[in-house]
């Protein structure tokens, strides 16, 4: 497995513990109270963009019809982010999106560890 495979796992497993309940979570963009079953580590920003792909703000809980049916319901997670963070997180994730960011072995490397030690808390 690469290393940005694992890294997309383990991310997704921080977030899911972050975000989920035992049994049930709240989705980010349609605010329904769905089974962990239906959980996705949804992007609001898309995976490809680098800069937000690991950005903890970017990723929350989503619901899979949200997600894939819906695509993404951006206006609706633009609604939860703001709930969430504030009234200025829409900005803050627009220009971390356009930022140029590369990752080689060492940076994934950090952030693989950073996410373990935080899935251990």
């Amino acid at each position: 497995m690469n290393r940005k495979t694992k890294l997309d796992k383990i991310f997704s497993k921080y977030i899911k513990q972050r975000d989920g309940g035992q049994d049930y979570f709240k989705c980010i963009s349609c605010g329904g109270v769905k089974p962990m079953t239906q959980f996705n580590a949804g992007h609001f920003w898309s995976r490809r963009y680098m800069s937000t792909r690991y950005c903890e703000k970017n990723v929350n809980g989503q619901c899979v019809y949200c997600n894939f049916h819906l695509k993404g319901n951006i206006q609706g997670y633009a609604n939860g982010l703001i709930r969430k963070y504030g009234k200025d997180i829409l900005v803050e994730l627009e220009i971390k999106k356009n930022n140029t960011t590369k990752m080689g072995a060492f940076e994934f490397d950090l952030l693989i560890n950073e996410y373990k030690g935080k899935l251990k808390k």
